[in-house]
């Protein structure tokens, strides 16, 4: 099966963030998505967060307690070479197009989703290619669970 959405995911503010089957996503993020610390999080740079299925079920299976939603990504993707993703890499999610901004620093409101609350796990600096992804909106509308993740074209990109 091709890349696709396993899940989406909001909260009123924090972690987890609560599964939900499908949302409108503009510019300002997924509707009803609320984050407690703006200076970080949310805004258009940061619009949406992104996260691997196959990455959490790798931290399962060394123990961690995470699971969908509980690091505070938005949109759980499965069958997307992760490696690939990097800054300025475009996606397309169902209707919408984003574009990849920064790789998510991680921090201790995730802790308890890890052995020994050791929430640098997922940090890029630390251990490359595991880190969550931030995006910006260029196309927004409405994605679904099940919707269909497509790689685009990026410059510097092969």
């Amino acid at each position: 099966m091709s890349a696709h959405v396993v899940q989406l995911s909001r909260s009123r503010g924090g972690v987890p963030k609560l599964s939900i089957d499908e949302a409108t996503v503009t510019a300002a993020g997924l509707a009803g998505d609320r984050q407690r610390d703006r200076r970080f999080h949310g805004g258009p740079q940061r619009a949406l967060c992104l996260y691997s299925d196959e990455l959490i079920e790798q931290l399962v299976a060394e123990g961690h307690p995470i699971a969908r939603g509980t690091v505070g990504e938005n949109v759980t993707i499965r069958g997307l070479d992760w490696s690939a993703l990097r800054p300025g890499v475009r996606l397309a999610i169902g209707e919408i197009e984003v574009e990849i901004t920064a790789y998510t620093a991680p921090c201790r409101t995730i802790r308890e989703s890890f052995l020994d609350e050791n929430f640098t796990r997922i940090s890029q600096k630390l251990h490359h290619g595991w880190s969550r992804v931030y995006c910006r909106v260029l196309r927004e509308g409405t994605i679904r669970v099940k919707d269909q993740v497509t790689l685009m074209a990026s410059p510097g990109l092969p």
